[in-house]
């Protein structure tokens, strides 16, 4: 497996908080605190497009398909971007920080959360963008969808919602981390399984109401230490599967670390070497033969490194 930096032209000023591959194509999506979205091509290495967007972070991005993406940022918009025309519009906002962006195919609407103690679904399609706005109650800062399963993460809890239905979760539930989670992510294999990394370095993987939930639902650490007579572990910032249905994913952590793991076998595949700043996002390509790893510091920690943030593209 090799690896190499992408190269820019001009470096990015701030942390980076969020890449995403498009879902056809090798051009990677860069969205960071310096209020810039950024378009790579990383077969040429080459700037395809840079959009700033006033003077909020960007804090996370996602794709509804090859020429349009979406924002959520530090001043509560969520934003669309024609990546074709190179435009930017509003189309709508929270009532603090958005944390958290995503687009379900299968309802063709954008999902948000925010420090707002909301989640909030937008039709672009409408000139009135706000289908409904519900009560997650407390901040939300990560989500992830799985058909028509929305998981939404609140501290420690998962709560999981139809999204035919959405006036309540149908099923909400502590998660086996106990500790306030970081990221989650939808496992590819499984129409209700999911993955979450939590802020002490734990990793779970969940399987509700489904006949593997026994079978595969387990928990461990990626680094584990011994602090205060207890394990623990650096924040896990990132989780990202292969697409298919191998079972292989990878994690990023606080402390530089990218590890690949196998759900099925529960074995531990190989480890990248260590990156000097934290591993703030992960994406791989459509195809799984390509992973980018953002290495920049992430504002968690006060001992966390601040040199330039730096994306590496890894071909297995």
């Amino acid at each position: 497996m090799s690896g190499a930096r992408l190269e820019f032209e001009n470096p990015i000023e701030d942390a980076i908080s969020k890449i995403k591959f498009s879902p056809e194509s090798n051009n990677l999506l860069i969205a960071s605190w310096d209020s810039y979205l950024r378009l790579y091509n990383v077969e040429t290495s080459s700037l395809i497009l840079k959009l700033y967007n006033r003077a909020a972070a960007l804090l996370d991005c996602c794709f509804e398909n090859e020429s349009t993406s979406y924002t959520s940022d530090s001043d509560g918009f969520i934003q669309r971007y024609d990546l074709n025309a190179g435009t930017v519009d509003r189309i709508g906002r929270h009532d603090d920080v958005a944390t958290s962006v995503l687009y379900s195919c299968d309802k063709g609407e954008v999902i948000s959360t925010g420090l707002d103690e909301k989640i909030k679904f937008w039709d672009t399609r409408l000139a009135q963008s706000l289908v409904l706005s519900t009560d997650s109650g407390a901040a939300a800062r990560c989500i992830t969808v799985n058909g028509n399963n929305l998981v939404v993460c609140v501290d420690a809890s998962m709560h999981i919602y139809d999204l035919r239905h959405l006036d309540r979760p149908f099923q909400s539930y502590e998660s086996q981390v106990e500790v306030p989670i970081r990221c989650v992510t939808s496992v590819p294999f499984s129409t209700a399984g999911y993955a979450v990394g939590s802020v002490d370095g734990q990793v779970a993987l969940d399987f509700p109401n489904t006949a593997c939930s026994s079978e595969m639902k387990y928990t461990f650490r990626c680094h584990p230490k011994s602090m205060k007579g207890r394990l623990d572990g650096a924040c896990i910032n990132a989780i990202e599967f292969t697409p298919g249905g191998s079972g292989t994913f990878v994690t990023g952590d606080n402390e530089g670390y990218v590890i690949s793991w196998n759900a099925k076998s529960r074995r531990r595949l190989f480890e990248l070497p260590r990156y000097s700043n934290s591993v703030a996002s992960l994406a791989f390509n459509h195809t799984g033969e390509l992973l980018a790893v953002a290495s920049s510091h992430t504002y968690q920690e006060a001992k966390e490194k601040q040199e330039a943030p730096e994306v590496y593209i890894h071909k297995f």
